[in-house]
Order: structure tokens, then C-alpha cells, then sequence
């Protein structure tokens, strides 16, 4: 299987979910092995920079995922983005932004998706690099936990526990394996969620400060605002798993292995991989190039152009 990009440059307008700013975004084709690139143009020459994307560089999971430099770069709400990506199998990209936090769009990581399919996406002429999980990583704190583990595919089995009626009505518990399932039918519509009672201290910390009812459920003490309602009835956990998927891809390839959390959140899926590739017996790179034993959950992604 080969590596991935796009055929070309799309862009996009939205608003920071978090910093409340109006962004454009830009994505990009990038050559081959060069992975997943952000740059923030609005900045100085000497600061708008290509960095290019690890799990060392996540420094703020304060409800999202955000890349901080050691000068102090920032590029906020990257989980996403980085899902779609995931999805669709892009290896190499160029994202450019004019502010300090990726679109939250309409909440989901559609529109990320039909961005990228706009885009046109194309093989390239080097081998795509799969991460496969060889042995248990895992790491529990109090009630909460996440592993990876070996498996011959990609599997996401996630649990959350909210002590709310709405999660209630509602399975907080989901596994999908991308051997049977598609991502974009079954995860990507899902929409990022948050409480009334938890606005005041977000905005007191300057974060929350984009959200509406237009790109995130808001729920109060007993309802959904949303007229709509939920596009899934499990929507809230559905979610919970399209950001497990982007937080995992910040690794800049796709995991073969089995993804298991229980209330877990970005900090903690982050930790993790970083402890998945700082250990070398747990993992190794692979690549096939005839596509032969390729796991079923990679024939799935969608064709190239």
C-alpha cells in the first residue's frame, strides 16, 4: 500500500472553538515520508515555521488537543482534523492556519472529510508505514483507563459515564472494528458536546469561547438545547471515539492494534502512545507493498483519485 496525499489545495473559513477567532485554513499536498505538517502563517517569518506533528509536541489537552512549541507556537483543537485524516489514510498534508486553533466547523469531523475529498486524494510512490502494536500498553488512573493492544485490524472499543439523564437514554458504551464498519457512516457526523453549568469556568480560563448551537450539543441540567436533537441516538460516545481516532493519529500513522478507554480524554490517549513508542518492544513499523496481508480494516479506506 502506498503513502497518501492530496491532489490539491483546499481551504476553508470557520471559528475557533476555544479562542472564539476567526480562521482560515488551508491543507495542502506534501511530499512523500514529510507526515503531517502545521504552520501558523500569521505569524513572523522566523515563527511561522513548518512543525511537523508528534505526540512530544501535544503540551495542552485542556479539552482539546494542542500542539505548544517550546517557543510558544500554538495550534489548538487538532483531534478532529487529525480524525479525518486518519480516515481517509492521509499520510502527508501541509496545514495552514491564520490563527491559534484549527475550525471547530459544525463540531463533527464531517466536514473535514468532504474538505479532503475535495481535495482529491492520490497515492504516491512511497510504501505506506503501518504502527503495529506488538504486546498490552496500557495506563489506568483512578476509574479511568485506555490500552492498546495486538490485533490484526483497527478496533475501538470506548466507554464513557456521565451521571446525567440525557446519558442515560443513551448506550455509553460502543465498539466498532473498521474490518466491518466505516468511519465516515458510523463516527464522523458525531459532534463534540458540552455543559451549560461549565460554560462560566470555561471562559474564565478563555476557552469555550467559539461554541454555539451550531458546533456542539449543549446540554442543560435535564435536556439537549439542540432543536435538532442527536444525529446518532449514541452520539455522545461516538464522539468520544472520532477523537480517540484523531488523538491516536498525531503517532502519524495508522495504529494496527486494538484501542480499549474507559473515561479517557486527550491527555490521557496522548500519554499513552507516547508510551507505546517509547517503549521498542511494543511496537514496529510495517509496510505491504503488495498489499498482501494487509489487515481487512485497511481495504476499507476510500479510493484514490
Amino acid at each position: 500500500m502506498k503513502q497518501r496525499t492530496l491532489k490539491h489545495k483546499v481551504q476553508a473559513v470557520g471559528v475557533g472553538l476555544h479562542s472564539g477567532e476567526r480562521v482560515n485554513l488551508h491543507i495542502s499536498p506534501a511530499p512523500e515520508n514529510q507526515g503531517i505538517v502545521f504552520r501558523r502563517s500569521d505569524l513572523s517569518q522566523d515563527k511561522a515555521r513548518p512543525i511537523t506533528l508528534t505526540p512530544d509536541l501535544i503540551n495542552d489537552t485542556r479539552l482539546s488537543s494542542t500542539i505548544v512549541t517550546t517557543d510558544g507556537i500554538r495550534i489548538g483543537t487538532i483531534e478532529h482534523l487529525m480524525s479525518a485524516l486518519c480516515a481517509l489514510g492521509i499520510d502527508n498534508a501541509l496545514i495552514e492556519l491564520d490563527a491559534p486553533e484549527v475550525p471547530i466547523m459544525d463540531g463533527s469531523s464531517l466536514p473535514f472529510i468532504y474538505l479532503l475529498e475535495d481535495a482529491e486524494i492520490i497515492d504516491q510512490q512511497a510504501e505506506k508505514q503501518f504502527l503495529q502494536v506488538l504486546k498490552t500498553v496500557e495506563i489506568i488512573e483512578k476509574d479511568k483507563y485506555v490500552r492498546l493492544t495486538p490485533y490484526n485490524g483497527f478496533k475501538v472499543t470506548l466507554g464513557i459515564d456521565f451521571d446525567h439523564p440525557v446519558f442515560h437514554r443513551s448506550k455509553q458504551k460502543m465498539t466498532i472494528d473498521f474490518a466491518c464498519k466505516s468511519y465516515i457512516e458510523e463516527i464522523s457526523r458525531a459532534r463534540t458536546f458540552g455543559f451549560m453549568q461549565e460554560v462560566e469556568l470555561m471562559r474564565v480560563h478563555n476557552l469555550g469561547l467559539g461554541g454555539n448551537l451550531s458546533n456542539a450539543i449543549v446540554i442543560d441540567d435535564m435536556e439537549i438545547l439542540n432543536p435538532e436533537g442527536l444525529r446518532y441516538e449514541d452520539e455522545f460516545v461516538r464522539h468520544k471515539i472520532l477523537d480517540a481516532i484523531g488523538d491516536l493519529y498525531v503517532a502519524g500513522h495508522q495504529i494496527i492494534g486494538n484501542f480499549e478507554g474507559y473515561k479517557s480524554g486527550h491527555a490521557i490517549n496522548n500519554q499513552l502512545l507516547r508510551n507505546l513508542l517509547n517503549d521498542e518492544t511494543a511496537y514496529k513499523w510495517v509496510t505491504f507493498p503488495d498489499n498482501e496481508n494487509l489487515p481487512l480494516s485497511f481495504h476499507a479506506l476510500p479510493k484514490v483519485a
